[in-house]
């Protein structure tokens, strides 16, 4: 929106050229969907406190969970997909179908995450929407994603799989394309949910992702750059990049007010569509592996608890004291600040790992 106005007017002020940059626009995105999440934040906590608007917490979990988190608001994810949203809009051009695309996928795993947030509170348990009504609802939305993409987009190497570390190691994918990507973006938005379960914990490691597919969509998207780090160039993706900041902003906002101890949960309003929104990123930069890499933490989240589910279906005994994994080291004497902090140690690293993959092949 305002960038089209400022295109616009460019000719009489020429000044507002520097609107057409990206990494002006970027700026702007991220400092907008910050102050967004910030200066909401407080207000919806006191409406969500006084409206008793709270989830349930897991009565098998460390004690002190039960003690201290019992209360606090949860539905956070509302002002994190408002910060994302108008961040985006504001600052992106709104003409860009993979724009369209993310922000589609955003918006409906958020509602998704909403209704389901909506029916524990209501419940007044952790059940929510039925599983398999909401695996399906993903499925849905991921299948939209990709049909737009195919049908509407003009890009050449969709259907593609770029290994990191090499140069010319590409799998064509065919039709298999459609799978593929469905099982990236219902799994990712899945992952984020299972990390989501200490304060904080999920908050810090999606901003790293975030910040991190900022640089490789806009990396994609220049020529120069791309063809420099053996890169394939994708037209029209470096406004991606504006996407990615502002969920890197409206994370950062939120993070004020989720840090520990947490005045707020982002719930599966928040957790689904983060997850499934940078896959879709991912997926249209073909970095779709590299995801894997720098989102490491949220794939040991949920290998941990296909880990304990298979072990105790085939043997009924548990690998862990508790899944998601993060629980594990809690029940172990960990506390939960070690816990996060560490993590997030972890989430850094796995980063600087995935980001060194732009130079490394």
């Amino acid at each position: 929106m305002l960038y089209s106005f400022f295109s616009s007017l460019v000719d009489q002020y020429s000044f507002l050229n520097v609107f057409k940059y990206i990494t002006v626009r970027i700026g702007f995105s991220v400092i907008t969907s910050f102050l967004i999440v910030f200066l909401i934040g407080e207000p919806l906590i006191n409406l969500f406190a006084k409206k008793q608007i709270s989830g349930p917490i897991r009565r098998d979990g460390p004690i002190d969970h039960i003690i201290k988190k019992t209360g606090t608001p949860t539905m956070g994810g509302l002002i994190i997909l408002l910060g994302i949203v108008l961040g985006t809009v504001l600052w992106s051009d709104l003409s860009n179908i993979y724009v369209l695309t993310v922000v589609f996928v955003s918006i409906g795993l958020g509602i998704l995450g909403f209704l389901d947030d909506l029916l524990k509170i209501k419940q007044k348990n952790s059940r929510g929407l039925p599983s398999k009504i909401k695996f399906l609802g993903q499925i849905i939305i991921g299948l939209i994603a990709i049909f737009i993409l195919i049908e509407f987009s003009d890009h050449q190497y969709l259907k593609n799989l770029y290994f990191p570390f090499f140069k010319n190691l590409i799998l064509p994918l065919g039709i298999f394309f459609i799978p593929f990507a469905l099982i990236v973006i219902v799994g990712s938005s899945n992952a984020v949910n299972l990390t989501d379960g200490l304060d904080g914990l999920a908050t810090v490691p999606v901003m790293l992702v975030a910040l991190s597919f900022t640089l490789i969509s806009y990396v994609v998207g220049n020529a120069i750059i791309s063809e420099y780090l053996f890169i394939p160039y994708i037209a029209n993706t470096g406004e991606l990049s504006i996407f990615c900041g502002a969920i890197f902003g409206s994370c950062l906002g939120f993070l004020w007010y989720n840090a520990p101890p947490a005045k707020i949960f982002m719930g599966d309003t928040g957790s689904l569509s983060l997850g499934g929104s940078l896959a879709a990123v991912a997926i249209i930069v073909k970095h779709e592996i590299v995801l894997a890499i720098i989102g490491g933490l949220f794939v040991l989240e949920t290998v941990s608890v296909i880990i304990q589910v298979l072990s105790f279906k085939l043997t009924g005994k548990r690998v862990f004291m508790m899944a998601p994994i993060h629980h594990h080291f809690e029940k172990k004497g960990w506390a939960e600040s070690t816990v996060v902090i560490r993590f997030w140690i972890i989430a850094i690293i796995l980063a600087l790992i995935g980001l060194a993959t732009l130079k490394l092949r």
